[in-house]
């Protein structure tokens, strides 16, 4: 029995650690395919650090609950538990053998006691959570729909099988050393020892060879198939997570949510007044991802928790994000041998390899090499356009991804080869974009319009709204309010900013407007993938920013609108503009904190709240909105099920405002049927975007018969104003003879 376990046991071991490694260099090798980046290195020990904190402290796992703390002990014992495998590899040579120092040191015997036993629980925790969400039950609902069911069994088998080798021996461990009570380095497995008690010695020994067999043939066969499989993401997340997280795009350790990445070729920015000649505009080859993209594409453990979150997914829509990283990985490393060999083609489509490079290369690679990252079914595509055309950027599944994919990056940087390439986007959106070159809005509205609702302001109030430079000068200025294409433009963000404006000059406020000098911040056109168009937009309104702002003390800028909020704070730094932002809610909650706005008269009815992303998720906004309607009196506010950092996008985002929405059911419809769900008096929201879709959703819901007709959609804003203004006086009754 001992020969026999020792023989299977190492050539086990000799065959998974060199497969493992073999393929460990193998997926170096693909990930190395990437084109280069060099912004991953900054702020080393700031990196480790988010590795540590997001391993040990589990913190994007924990928000789900039992599941995080079911997979904390998981990977905690996966690798704190190592020494038992080497303490198994001992056994088959003596039974009674023990790690050196540590082997009868009482703490390290409890630890392994605790951890075995919890990795144990844990997977069967994750396991009953799996088969209770299989996809053929849930269908699109399970999180797991799509993902490669045998290699999360597989795995998950293989933790199962570990954990009970581990609890087995230590109970055979106690029965050979003669413990006939209880015993604290036996916590756990005492009722193994003593189940053995009485035992033959040699069969205790018998045992202990099996096991440990066992122990080290699970392990190593699992080492042999992650060894074949290398783009088997289920298993190898749990090496390439680390280098994942270190890698993120976020030096502090942020999520990659806010601002965009610039437009790069070859690791380097492109500069749109003059780009190099070979500059690759976009991603139109799989090769064309930074290698941190291809790290991400090895890294995707197809949980599902993006999938989960999808507004796409979630109403009929070919976009999974899960799905998504899934087709490019197993593209990456379909095409990996071609690109390895040297094989490559320029924008032009001639291929740049000899054939004597590819003369060794698989048929099966040559042929993936064919295939357009972009292109329909009947195109043999990677990605179908209808999958990158749907995503609304809104961030849900970078927020939700526990190893740090950043899906927005990759979407957006497909986009751009497919609009300023190819020209291939939805033809609506061409209007828009028409708009933006010719008005600076995509209205395609006169210039002089963005003031009509200054003039509607005075004659409703009586309020004048300077402009900057011509009716006020800079130094006077506290904030400087942008408006944006919406608040200025469309009638119902229109009452957003007269109220804004109003609460503004009843604080005593002093603040301007830019009027005609404002056009559009180029967030609609960034993320639709026209970066040229962005480029142009922005580099015009930093331009006129920084003179309008020269002689201010502070360069404070206030904005209603989320999107203009983003790209103003977090991508205008990116042309040279810096400056403070605030979103209009956190101005208003400051002002009522500091006693110069005074919700006194009551709002009475039922609100529910909807988190706009670009305010939520992207810039991490959630307190000042509920604050403000928490101070106005006679609101009763009741969340959605979704919301915070799991609320649920409006539809309009990713220039998804700007397209038609033809498959599947509305983004804003399913957002409206969660709020209706309440029976609410009030829809509130704090953004023009938002506060669109929404409206649009109500109102056919309210001709339809399924809504109040007194429910009403509004910005927190004008909820404010109602309860600022002082209640008109009640007319004087006659008195009687």
């Amino acid at each position: 029995m001992q020969l026999a376990a020792i023989v299977i046991s190492l050539v086990t071991f000799v065959i998974g650690t060199a497969l493992a490694a073999r393929a460990a260099l193998y997926i170096y090798k693909v990930v190395r395919t990437g084109s280069a980046d060099g912004t991953r290195f900054g702020q080393p020990a700031q990196r480790v650090a988010t590795v540590a904190k997001e391993f040990l402290g589990h913190t994007r796992m924990n928000r789900w609950g039992v599941v995080g703390v079911a997979h904390w002990f998981v990977a905690v014992g996966f690798f704190s538990l190592v020494l038992t495998l080497v303490n198994a590899f001992g056994q088959l040579f003596d039974a009674e053998f023990v790690l050196p120092v540590i082997g009868h040191w009482l703490p390290w015997n409890i630890f392994v006691e605790l951890i075995g036993t919890l990795t144990t629980l844990g997977i069967l925790t994750l396991m009953v959570i799996r088969l209770l969400s299989l996809p053929s039950r849930a269908g699109r609902k399970s999180r797991f729909a799509g993902s490669i069911a045998w290699q999360a069994f597989y795995v998950e088998y293989t933790i199962l099988g570990i954990g009970l080798c581990i609890m087995m021996l230590r109970g055979l461990e106690g029965a050979l050393e003669g413990v006939d009570s209880y015993d604290p380095a036996y916590l756990v497995s005492y009722p193994i020892a003593a189940a053995f008690h009485g035992t033959a010695h040699g069969t205790l020994v018998n045992l202990v060879y099996l096991f440990a067999m066992l122990k080290i043939c699970i392990s190593f066969a699992w080492a042999i198939t992650i060894g074949v499989n290398p783009s088997m993401g289920v298993a190898w997340h749990r090496f390439l997570a680390f280098f994942n997280i270190y890698f993120k795009r976020e030096d502090d350790g942020g999520t990659a949510l806010g601002a965009l990445r610039p437009m790069t070729s070859g690791g380097a920015p492109i500069d749109f007044e003059d780009p190099a000649d070979d500059a690759v505009f976009g991603v139109s080859q799989v090769e064309h991802f930074s290698w941190k993209g291809i790290l991400d594409f090895s890294t995707c453990t197809e949980c599902g928790r993006c999938q989960s979150q999808c507004p796409a997914w979630n109403t009929g829509k070919p976009l999974s994000p899960k799905l998504l990283i899934m087709s490019l990985r197993e593209h990456a490393f379909a095409k990996a041998p071609y690109l390895l060999a040297g094989g490559g083609k320029s924008m032009e489509g001639e291929e740049q390899a000899t054939a004597e490079q590819l003369a060794g290369v698989p048929a099966a690679a040559l042929a993936e090499a064919e295939r357009p990252l972009i292109g329909t079914a009947e195109e043999n595509g990677v990605i179908d356009p209808d999958v990158l055309w749907s995503c609304t950027t809104c961030g849900a599944c970078v927020e939700q991804c526990p190893v740090d994919i950043e899906h927005i990056d990759h979407i957006v940087d497909m986009r751009r080869y497919q609009v300023m390439i190819e020209s291939s986007f939805p033809t609506e959106a061409g209007t828009m974009l028409k708009n933006l070159e010719n008005k600076g809005n995509p209205w395609g509205l006169a210039t002089k319009a963005r003031l009509d609702w200054v003039k509607e302001l005075k004659k409703e109030t009586g309020i004048e709204v300077p402009v900057i430079g011509e009716d006020i000068d800079p130094a006077e200025v506290e904030y400087l309010y942008w408006v944006g294409c919406a608040g200025a433009l469309e009638d119902r963000a229109k009452k957003t900013t007269k109220a804004f404006a109003e609460l503004l000059h009843t604080a005593g406020v002093k603040f301007a407007i830019l009027g005609k000098e404002e056009t559009c911040t180029g967030d609609s056109p960034r993320r639709l993938g026209n970066e040229f168009l962005f480029q142009m937009l922005g580099a015009q309104n930093v331009e006129t920013l920084n003179a309008a702002l020269e002689d201010a003390p502070t360069k404070r800028i206030v904005a209603t609108c989320p999107h203009c909020f983003n790209t103003i704070a977090n991508e205008y730094p990116q042309l040279g503009g810096h400056f403070e932002v605030i979103h209009h809610t956190q101005l208003l909650q400051h002002l009522i904190d500091e006693g110069k706005l005074l919700p006194v008269n009551p709002v009475e009815g039922l609100i529910t709240y909807h988190d706009p992303c670009y305010l939520g998720r992207h810039n991490k906004v959630y307190t000042p909105p509920r604050e403000i309607i928490g101070r106005v009196p006679g609101l009763r506010n009741e969340e959605m099920h979704r919301h915070k950092e799991r609320g649920f996008c409006c539809g309009a985002g990713g220039a998804r405002m700007w397209m038609e929405e033809r498959i599947g059911k509305r983004i804003n419809t399913e957002r409206v049927d969660e709020a209706l769900s309440l029976n609410p008096d009030i829809v509130s929201t704090a953004c023009p975007f938002c506060l669109v879709m929404l409206s649009d959703s109500v109102n056919g819901k309210k001709n339809e018969g399924a809504a109040k007709e007194h429910l009403k959609v509004v910005d927190v804003a004008q909820l404010l104003l109602e309860s600022v203004k002082a209640a008109p006086a009640a007319e004087a009754e006659p008195v009687e003879a």
